[in-house]
């Protein structure tokens, strides 16, 4: 499973956000996977749908763990 992370900018207050989609697991798997990468981080963030929203700017951060996880990811 190929994940896409994105840096974009919170557009209500203009901080960065690390946005981590294209993810194909059950609602309990993606919460424990969000959970994992907002302790890993220190930051917080929040699960949309299939989308996963991190804080921060921490692409390099999310993109070593997802891998250690076994995904592929790709950073746009």
């Amino acid at each position: 499973m190929r994940l896409k992370i994105e840096q974009k900018r919170n557009p209500r207050t203009g901080n960065p956000i690390t946005v981590i989609s294209g993810i194909q697991h059950n609602p309990q798997v993606i919460d424990q996977l969000e959970s994992k990468l907002k302790r890993a981080c220190g930051a917080g963030g929040f699960t949309k749908g299939k989308t996963i929203t991190i804080h921060g700017s921490h692409t390099e951060k999310v993109k070593t763990l997802l891998e250690k996880e076994g995904f592929e990811v790709s950073i746009l």
